[in-house]
């Protein structure tokens, strides 16, 4: 991967709207894991290191994680 493309990568990840669930309590210990749809994949980041420069990010296509979701929800 390029420096550009990297550089990219960032700026993508940097002004990505992030979710994170409802029941996320914001006076909680801050585990929280945060999702952010861009372009065809899902990003997945620890909240916990979101202020970190190059932060860890996990990508998955669109549709496996619409089915991640689905099995959570109908196996909890």
């Amino acid at each position: 991967m390029t420096s550009h493309n990297i550089a990219r990568r960032l700026l993508t990840l940097d002004q990505a709207a992030w979710r994170k669930s409802i029941r996320s309590s914001s006076s909680g210990n801050g585990n929280c894991v945060e999702a952010a749809s861009i372009s065809t994949v899902v990003a997945i980041r620890d909240s916990k290191l979101a202020a970190t420069v190059g932060f860890p990010v996990l990508t998955v296509d669109r549709e496996d994680w619409t089915g991640f979701l689905t099995t959570v929800r109908t196996t909890a």
